[in-house]
């Protein structure tokens, strides 16, 4: 559901809400300003503000374009800035922009043309009431406030990443056969999103840090140095996060190749088994061979068949216990030429 707020913050840091935009700026005075917060606006929503508070057509189409990477741009009457805010439910990543606009007299903030997951800056309205006095900064107070407020929802998702990084490596371990590699490689694209996103919001703290924008003055400069900390540290735990991800990667390779090891020994042994049962019954069956083809009584008359069918019978168990302890003393002799 779309909607739109629009507010008149006298020198005194008092707000009162109105119903146009032009209600609002008609009614503020000298070191007045106004904050028009949209949600979810159409098009023809923003194109009259081009005309009313000097925005550029290109920041209004920036505003309607998907996927763009967060930047700052400096007009004439205004400094745009686009962010992004982060969303972490349902083991899924969200990523939604957010553009503002600040100028001598005015901010403009618009949010919800990305995901349906709620308003990002639901509840913003009570943290700039709390912030009283302080709004006699004017637009560049507000704009912290709102800036801050996006940067600590970043926080919070990137803690919702790490716990189920954490929770993957205890599953991993658990029972590396059963673990889902997809997972990690989910977490990994996400935490790349992330890192190009704080990347670029970092440069933009940056640069306002650097006072190279005229609507962000000296008073407020410190407040953004603080936010600019606060992105410091977001960006150091993705890029910790990240590394943990490629450790995972390898310590899931590793043990699924022990794994894999494991059962080619296994196979390994029974082979060799089979290969040593094979070889002692195969001159057995040599003789068995040649026994069936011509009696082994032929060979020492009918009337002796008791005793050559014994001596074949002995000649067979010599033959095997001959092989078998030959294939042995020649197993261990391989074993000890295999030592350094």
């Amino acid at each position: 559901m779309s909607g739109a707020n629009f507010y008149h913050i006298t020198s005194e840091g008092k707000m009162q809400e109105t119903k146009t935009p032009s209600e609002a700026m008609n009614s503020a005075k000298k070191g007045d300003f106004v904050w028009l917060n949209y949600y979810k606006p159409e098009k023809d929503d923003l194109l009259p503000l081009a005309g009313l508070l000097g925005l550029h057509s290109l920041s209004i189409e920036d505003c309607f374009d998907k996927d763009q990477i967060p930047k700052i741009e400096d007009f004439p009457e205004n400094t745009f800035i686009l962010f992004n805010s982060f969303t972490y439910a349902d083991r899924k990543l969200f990523i939604e922009e957010i553009d503002l606009f600040i100028g001598e007299n005015f901010v403009v903030s618009v949010s919800g043309l990305g995901h349906d997951k709620g308003n990002i800056l639901s509840g913003i309205e009570r943290s700039v009431e709390i912030a009283g006095e302080s709004l006699k900064l004017g637009p560049a107070f507000l704009l912290h406030v709102i800036i801050d407020h996006i940067v600590d929802k970043k926080f919070a998702a990137i803690e919702a990443l790490e716990e189920e990084l954490d929770a993957a490596e205890d599953k991993m371990l658990l029972n590396v056969s059963g673990f889902d590699p997809a997972l990690i490689l989910r977490l990994r694209r996400d935490l790349l999103s992330l890192r190009k996103s704080l990347f670029h919001e970092r440069e933009i703290l940056v640069r306002i840090c650097r006072k190279d924008f005229p609507f962000i003055g000296e008073k407020t400069i410190f407040l953004y140095r603080d936010i600019y900390d606060h992105l410091v540290k977001s960006f150091e735990l993705t890029e910790t996060c990240r590394d943990i991800v490629t450790s995972l990667m390898e310590i899931y390779l590793s043990l699924l190749n022990n794994q894999m090891a494991l059962a080619a020994n296994e196979t390994n042994i029974s082979v060799r088994r089979l290969t040593l049962i094979t070889t002692v019954f195969m001159p057995m069956t040599l003789i068995a061979g040649v026994g069936g083809m011509s009696e082994w009584s032929m060979m020492t008359g009918p009337e002796n068949w008791k005793l050559s069918y014994t001596l074949f019978m002995l000649a067979m168990l010599v033959m095997g216990a001959a092989n078998y302890y030959l294939l042995k003393w020649l197993e261990r002799k391989d074993k000890k030429s295999a030592r350094p």
